[in-house]
């Protein structure tokens, strides 16, 4: 009797920059038939990178320089692009990150989909057609939907869409690099559901790249803990996560917000080393509490531990066994007294040429100074139209918003300039809201000269503190956009929001591609701007772990409407809508056993 091959075995691999600079090094992984790996890790640590070698691919400056990748017992070669082309769908489907950027645009889904089919014909006799493909993905099968175009459909169809094409020729395994960031709860809930039905139906094996521990939790068996290149640790998933190892993987499951059971988030110290700046021993040993005079010289092994686990750390019987620290403690409250912003029965519209789509009717709610206020709801339920609303950036058709008690302008060209620099605004795409032709530290001080009158060299003194304060290395400041990566063009957009001295910032799903290390780190700024500087805060997010750590009262939007709203405590522990329920229904939570 023949036994299958493995759907994924990767050995030693190691891709290096046009320098020689190792971006990752001696990665070897397992991926049984019908089994799900998480790859995780933060920004920089090599799970893109490792993803599309998986596919035989490397981005321009980068290449593959050793190892061996095998896919359903074929080799994926690193050198014979034409040979890897032929593989991927057939043998190895694609989930790219950002759907919206990764469909073509100019071509109707249908035919998106038509072009895998025709480009595996050959390779794959069990392909399907396009119906049956967006069938698979629970999207309507008709013509009708399969001649929209991308900016037609939701991030949730835009993302099954990319699903659909990655499983079209019935691959055996499919690498999924950050599929559900940037979706609300509930379409996140109904992506991984599909994963899930189809690894049961078809014995799809999964290679699932994220920074979101919960989220990969809920679809992985087993995870690989990837720091600075390297594999640092790695075996089934609930053991890694309720019994870290790693100090480095503790430090990730310690960040984790939890919407059951709020508690105080902990930031790890400093950043994650650069490509070329790692040293010669642990690289992870700088930031470490456990470091010893060895862990700086020596690179240590992966070493097995038994139960399946291995771990790279000489220390690893030192990690503390308890991750959290009881009791949780509780959100401030944010001072008493006149609010800072005040909305009042705001309505708001978008119109199209042939509809009139209301994002907003009969909104309410005040701020106070060093107060938090969360909006929830699922996309398109009118959360950023709202903000856009208090920055005037979009003109409502009803009601009033003030600030201090006085009525502000609807549009912010029409506003005081002290006005626009106290409400700051940090938007939900980091790839879209920095200027690309500006170095990051000219972003960051023309807020702080424009609106705060700094001179030329304070502008520069303020550059450096707020890279400090969003855990950036001074060395960003002299780069472009382009040069850096989601997380980080997200964290430069929110040092830019404060260079201008702001009392409200307003946050519109900030944290959503941030690493959960980094997301705590915004977090513990926001409440020392609040404690500190009595910073007020509207913030908008879809993850409630997030929004039971950082506010005080919250409103649930469902169609532009406010369904329930109160202290977050309340709302979260004891909710009174069944919208709201459906909402904490479909958000992740850790294991148990890890919680």
């Amino acid at each position: 009797m023949s036994v299958a091959p493995a759907a994924l075995t990767v050995r030693g691999l190691r891709v290096e920059l046009a320098s020689t600079a190792a971006v990752v090094d001696d990665v070897s992984l397992h991926v049984a038939p019908g089994e799900a790996l998480g790859l995780v890790g933060e920004s920089g640590s090599g799970k893109t990178t490792t993803a599309l070698a998986l596919l035989g691919f490397a981005r321009p400056g980068v290449r593959i320089v050793a190892g061996e990748v095998e896919v359903a017992g074929r080799a994926v070669p690193p050198d014979d692009e034409r040979a890897a082309r032929a593989l991927r769908g057939s043998r190895v489907g694609y989930v790219p990150q950002d759907p919206g950027n990764s469909l073509n645009p100019a071509l109707r889904i249908g035919a998106s989909i038509q072009d895998v089919l025709d480009e595996h014909v050959r390779s794959a006799p069990r392909a399907r057609d396009v119906p049956a493909a967006l069938a698979s993905v629970h999207l309507p099968g008709d013509s009708a939907f399969a001649r929209r175009f991308p900016h037609q459909l939701s991030g949730g169809q835009q993302q099954r869409v990319t699903i659909a094409m990655a499983l079209a020729c019935e691959p055996p395994l499919v690498v999924l690099d950050e599929p559900t960031t940037g979706l609300d709860v509930v379409t996140q809930a109904r992506v991984l559901d599909e994963l899930r039905r189809l690894r049961a139906e078809r014995g799809l094996s999964l290679v699932y790249v994220s920074h979101d521990l919960a989220v990969v939790s809920q679809i992985a068996d087993r995870l690989a803990v990837l720091y600075a290149g390297r594999v640092i640790e790695e075996g089934p998933v609930v053991e890694v996560l309720s019994r870290p190892r790693h100090p480095y993987t503790r430090g990730l499951v310690a960040s984790i917000p939890d919407h059951v059971v709020p508690r105080r988030l902990r930031s790890m110290p400093g950043v994650a080393v650069g490509v070329g700046e790692r040293p010669p021993g642990c690289a992870f040993a700088p930031r470490c509490p456990q470091r010893r005079e060895r862990c700086e010289r020596e690179l240590p092994e992966l070493e097995p531990i038994g139960d399946g686990r291995e771990v790279r750390c000489f220390e690893w019987r030192a990690t503390p066994a308890t991750v959290f620290e009881p009791p949780a403690v509780p959100t401030p409250s944010g001072a008493v007294g006149e609010a800072l912003l005040r909305v009042e029965s705001l309505a708001a519209e978008h119109r199209g040429r042939h509809e009139t789509t209301v994002a907003a009717h009969e909104v309410s709610f005040e701020i106070p100074p060093g107060g938090c206020v969360a909006l929830v709801g699922e996309s398109g339920s009118g959360k950023t139209t709202i903000a856009r609303c208090i920055a005037g950036l979009h003109t409502p058709s009803g009601g009033r918003i003030l600030l201090d008690g006085v009525p502000l302008a609807a549009r912010a060209a029409r506003r005081p300039v002290d006005a626009r620099r106290r409400i700051q605004i940090v938007f939900q795409n980091p790839y879209d809201s920095l200027n690309p032709r500006h170095r990051v530290a000219d972003s960051i001080a023309r807020p702080a000269r424009v609106l705060r009158g700094l001179g030329r060299q304070q502008a520069a003194g303020a550059v450096a503190e707020l890279l400090e304060r969003v855990r950036l290395p001074t060395r960003v400041a002299a780069r472009f956009p382009g040069e850096l990566s989601g997380g980080e063009r997200q964290r430069v957009a929110i040092a830019r929001a404060l260079a201008a001295g702001p009392d409200l910032l307003i946050c519109d799903e900030i944290t959503s591609a941030l690493d959960v290390s980094v997301q705590a780190a915004v977090l513990e700024l926001l409440a020392e701007l609040r404690g500190e500087l009595g910073v007020a805060v509207l913030f908008i997010s879809h993850d409630l772990g997030v929004v039971a750590s950082v506010a005080d009262r919250v409103l649930v939007l469902e169609r532009g409407a406010v369904c329930e709203q109160g202290r977050v405590a309340d709302v979260l522990a004891r909710p009174q809508h069944p919208y709201t329920q459906a909402l904490l229904d479909a958000a992740p939570r850790l294991p148990e056993a890890a919680a």
